[in-house]
């Protein structure tokens, strides 16, 4: 598929089929997560792949019960995890420069499973120690990110007009004049 058409058709899924997820796809989806770039070569991440059916359930509880995202047969939570090792690249991020690589990486499988033909619903609102707790995530580690994995019921791949224009988001030499 075409880079752009898969940039331009990407949509977020809230409904999946019941169909399994070939290993073959799934390794090539983590694998363009693998490969993404981080600040220092770093990798701040862990994926972890979540295919058990009642860890499936209790992760979407623990994302004010969104029960959807229980119904692809896997969800992706993308864990950082900065503090383990001395990792600040200094300014103004700090530490907290690990948030922007795993979501750099995250941003790859998401586009990656477009490209597969998977669909994709990138979570926000969740309860990090709730996931936690589900998943034995280490406590120094935190979620970034998660999202359901699957085909989708209806294909619902298509362009949309809901964007703003690049003259409303892009600005040249200066953020304004004075």
């Amino acid at each position: 598929m075409d880079f752009y058409e898969v940039l331009y058709t990407r949509r977020s899924i809230r409904s999946y089929e019941d169909t399994p997820i070939p290993d073959d796809v799934l390794n090539r989806v983590l694998d363009a997560a693998r490969v993404a770039p981080s600040g220092a070569n770093y990798q701040p991440w862990t994926f972890i792949v979540v295919r058990d059916g009642k860890l499936r359930k209790k992760v979407a509880e623990a994302c004010h019960r969104n029960l959807f995202i229980a119904d692809a047969p896997v969800i992706i939570v993308a864990c950082g995890h900065p503090f383990n090792v001395n990792y600040n690249r200094g300014g103004f991020m700090g530490n907290l420069s690990a948030v922007q690589d795993v979501t750099i990486a995250f941003t790859h499988l998401i586009l990656a499973a477009r490209a597969e033909g998977l669909g994709t619903c990138w979570i926000g609102a969740y309860d990090n120690e709730g996931i936690k707790k589900a998943l034995n995530i280490p406590e120094l580690a935190y979620v970034a990110a998660l999202s359901p994995l699957g085909y989708p019921k209806d294909n619902t791949f298509r362009r949309t007009d809901r964007r703003k224009s690049l003259e409303e988001i892009v600005k040249i030499d200066k953020y304004a004049s004075r």
